[in-house]
């Protein structure tokens, strides 16, 4: 996933009782460095937690925390969000729930997860290795394979020589126990939890360890937990994202007299064959070659509301040449300031969770398989995720899902969303006897709740209030269904 093994040497995480008090310092709040938490009157701290949590009295780390605290005469309790590791936002989810979800009533409490910079300290490894000029991903010879697989190396490399111990301690199984401390802090016997995306498999993995601890719990685009990481960061999103680029082809071809690309799905997507060869030989603005092109025009696959803008950029470039709007795009999605921060800690954790194959052949196997099923996408991905083929880091053993003794959850999840498959949802909802998944019909969107569709919002808020979910349906499908959002409509349509 770009938004941003055979073996394992088990290191096996052993958690605390669930019930258990853990020894944890407490927060000391005040004024938030961050503008939109300060404007909104949100409160930061820190908390000082182990950084190996088998050896709780050893080093420290220190995880950065914001609350906005409930508004009205009572709380109706605490939501924890639970940081996305590609999203990077642990930090500011507080203040997003706050201000869409119903959170005058809630105090909402978010968290730098460990690694993640304002924590410290935070993960750094090649300051600007998503940017530009790199291969292209299709490796049509040996060298660009090999060039690829040199960087690869050279970011894990990087990563373990700056932070070394640390790595040793990112996995999923850390971060959920650093949730707990997070909770003993706070003070409160329960916590509810909001998700999205490759948290919520951290929240799978605190609820497994800690049911007892969990009072309500919203899960948004959930990873399925039998296919952790080789295949759920990597293959599984493949011939979905290929699939939604293709429904882009066919919305930019129903506008036509917009962007004129092509009347038909088939002649749009000739077109931007057309591009991809186009920079491939030569670098839109000297800097956007094929690799680049193709994570950028990516985004479209994740999310609608890029597509009125993507879609007028590959216009532009096609009509007039415009490669700076290009270029200009792909460092707005790729090079800010936390690219390698978020990138950096989105390796530590999914390349140590568990074991990847250890040998290349087999991952370029796979790869070339599902390349011919999903051209577009599939060999980027490999080459997101190929630091883990170098990881330095021991490998852990996950957890066992099971959500028997959790009492309360509700799932969301568009049912064409890519980067994390309807799938895993129906998977975890088998896995949880109390919950309920509510699913968006025909939606391409990826982590879609707090995006506008006051159908799910709504919901999600109700929940969290009420506790009160829909009724469960036999088999194997969703218990209710909202309505996607329509189709964006271009300017002078």
């Amino acid at each position: 996933m770009r938004l941003l093994m055979a073996v394992a040497m088990a290191l096996v995480f052993v958690a605390p009782a669930a019930n258990a008090t853990p020894t944890t310092s407490t927060i000391t709040w005040g004024a938030c460095a961050d503008q939109a938490l300060a404007a909104a009157g949100a409160e930061c701290g820190t908390l000082s937690v182990p950084l190996n949590h088998s050896a709780p009295n050893g080093a420290k780390i220190s995880l950065a925390v914001s609350r906005v605290k409930h508004k009205t005469a009572e709380s109706k309790g605490t939501v924890l969000a639970v940081h996305n590791p590609l999203g990077g936002d642990g930090y500011l989810q507080s203040l997003r729930g706050a201000r869409l979800l119903g959170g005058d009533a809630f105090d909402w409490v978010g968290y730098a997860s460990r690694g993640v910079a304002p924590s410290s300290p935070a993960v750094t490894c090649i300051p600007g290795h998503l940017g530009f000029n790199k291969p292209p991903h299709i490796p049509t010879s040996l060298a660009i394979e090999q060039q690829w697989l040199d960087r690869s190396k050279s970011y894990a490399d990087a990563c373990a020589a700056n932070q070394r111990e640390l790595l040793e301690n990112m996995k999923s199984t850390d971060i959920a126990a650093d949730m707990e401390l997070v909770r003993a802090a706070l003070g409160l016997d329960k916590v509810s939890l909001y998700a999205q995306a490759y948290g919520t498999y951290v929240a799978q993995v605190y609820s497994t360890l800690y049911p007892n601890r969990v009072a309500r719990m919203v899960l948004d685009s959930t990873v399925d937990p039998r296919r952790v990481w080789y295949n759920a960061a990597n293959f599984d999103q493949n011939p979905p994202l290929q699939r939604n680029l293709e429904i882009w082809f066919e919305w930019l071809a129903k506008y036509d007299n917009v962007y004129h690309l092509g009347k038909t799905k088939a002649e749009v997507q000739q077109v931007y064959q057309e591009q991809i060869d186009r920079v491939t030989a030569q670098p839109a603005a000297g800097a956007v070659g094929q690799a680049e092109w193709i994570d950028l025009f990516l985004y479209v696959s994740y999310s609608q509301q890029t597509w009125t803008m993507l879609g007028s950029a590959l216009a532009n470039w096609v009509h007039n040449g415009d490669g700076e709007t290009v270029k200009a795009l792909y460092a707005g999605f790729y090079l800010i300031p936390a690219a390698d921060n978020i990138y950096g800690t989105q390796m530590a954790t999914i390349c140590s969770d568990n074991a990847w194959p250890t040998s290349w052949a087999q991952w370029r196997a796979d790869t070339w398989r599902t390349y011919a099923i999903a051209p577009d996408p599939t060999w980027g991905n490999t080459w997101f995720n190929s630091p883990c083929f170098f990881w330095q880091a021991k490998r852990g053993t996950p957890v066992r899902i099971d959500g028997a003794q959790v009492d309360s959850a509700l799932l969301v999840s568009e049912t064409l969303t890519a980067a994390v498959p309807f799938e895993g949802s129906l998977e975890v909802r088998s896995r949880y006897p109390g919950a309920r998944l509510l699913a968006v019909q025909n939606g391409v969107n990826y982590a879609n709740s707090l995006t506008g569709n006051a159908c799910v919002d709504n919901k999600i808020a109700s929940y969290l209030a009420t506790g009160e979910l829909p009724a469960r349906k036999p088999g194997r499908q969703a218990d209710v269904v909202c309505a996607a959002q329509p189709d964006p409509v271009p300017a002078g349509a």
